[in-house]
Formats: C-alpha cells, sequence, structure tokens
C-alpha cells in the first residue's frame, strides 16, 4: 500500500545500523505531525541510501512523504513498519524558520485595535 502524507518535520531520530544475513543495514527514523483536524504523530523509516533524502531536511519543514505501509507476522504478533520512499518538502516551508506551536494561536483584537466601523 503507497500513500502520501503531509506534516511537518518534528523530529529526527539517530541512525541505527546493524549486520544481517544479507550484510550491514542502516535505518533512520523521523517523526512528522499530520496538518489534519486532529494532527497524529507519525514514525517513518528510511533505510539505506535513502536516508540521504533526510540530510537537507530541518525540524519545522512542511514534507509531503511517499510511504509504503506493510505488517509482518513474527512468533503470532503482528508488526507495522512505514517506510519512506520519497520525501519532498513543500515549497511554502523553504527558507522559513520552524514556527513554534505556541506562536501560531491567534492573539484576540484589543480595544485599541477596533475599526471604527
Amino acid at each position: 500500500m503507497s500513500l502520501d502524507l503531509k506534516g511537518r518535520l518534528i523530529k529526527k531520530l539517530p541512525i541505527v545500523s546493524g549486520e544481517g544475513r544479507n550484510g550491514k543495514w542502516e535505518k533512520q527514523d523521523f517523526v512528522i505531525e499530520t496538518d489534519d483536524q486532529f494532527p497524529k504523530k507519525i514514525c517513518i523509516g528510511l533505510w539505506g541510501d535513502s536516508i540521504k533524502k533526510l540530510e537537507n531536511m530541518q525540524e519545522g519543514d512542511k514534507l509531503t512523504v511517499s510511504v509504503n505501509v506493510e505488517s509482518r507476522e513474527y512468533n503470532e504478533r503482528w508488526y507495522t513498519d512505514v517506510k519512506a520512499w520519497r520525501i519532498q518538502r513543500d515549497e511554502e516551508s523553504q527558507g522559513l524558520p520552524p514556527i513554534p506551536p505556541e506562536a501560531q494561536v491567534d492573539e484576540p483584537l484589543s480595544a485599541e485595535d477596533d475599526l471604527p466601523f
């Protein structure tokens, strides 16, 4: 299953590596928060050379991430992986500093801001 997820990059996790039967492997997870009415945090993994796609991304960047979702069974338990295969920074967020959530709240107008009509 392939999906496109839109959200703000909130955390890059450290690169993890190991040795398997197919040789050496590297993985890096990152977390985005969706822009939905009820935002969700989603941890997404990158494997191998795809880790380089995350290097130029900064926390706070708005991203569109194309992912594959797959579940597998091991010892009668199910595990689900969300793996990115494409990451794009949304143009509106390029070059802008991250906006902290507390700064995104609209302040009510004071009496001094009232319009004359």
